[in-house]
């Protein structure tokens, strides 16, 4: 374990862009959507690009905040680089995005919140129909490694969906 690590693989760092991540999902949810966000840290931990979900404004069903980045992530940076970088998110990516981040050649995942703790929020909202596919699954059916690391306990994670579903 390096130094600034704890058990389970998160860092100092780690906690960090996860926090940031939460503040991107509240500036989502203030904009009018739904409270998802990610960011993709590089190599070195320094943050390259942010996303919300843009769900709700963007009149797109695709517009979630890890496939918002993994867009802009692919049009910015070189498969190679991407496969050293870190994507973190608000709430662990569903099929949909864990789909495109392994199409992106993103190499490592951090979230907070897993998909049941958000199934156990969100109940049966329409607006939020999840599906019980842990992101681990989807990227084991892949030809290549993804690291994944989560569910992180963030009290901020729960927070941003506080009323937000009912």
């Amino acid at each position: 374990m390096s130094i600034g690590q704890e058990a389970g693989g998160v860092s100092d760092l780690d906690r960090r862009n996860l926090l940031a991540a939460v503040a991107i999902a509240r500036r989502s949810r203030e904009g009018g959507n739904h409270p998802f966000g990610a960011l993709l840290a590089g190599p070195d931990g320094a943050v390259l690009l942010e996303a919300e979900n843009t769900v709700t404004k963007g009149r797109d069903a695709t517009g979630h905040a890890e496939t918002n980045l993994v867009r802009a992530a692919t049009a910015a940076y070189e498969p190679e680089f991407l496969r050293g970088c870190t994507l973190y998110t608000s709430t662990e990516p569903c099929a949909m995005c864990a789909g495109a981040i392994y199409w992106g050649n993103i190499g490592r995942v951090v979230y907070a919140l897993g998909e049941d703790q958000l199934l156990a929020l969100t109940g049966a909202n329409p607006e939020n129909p999840t599906m019980a596919l842990p992101c681990r699954e989807v990227f084991a059916a892949g030809q290549r490694a993804t690291a994944v690391v989560g569910p992180v306990e963030l009290a901020q994670a729960r927070a941003v969906h506080d009323g937000f579903w009912d």
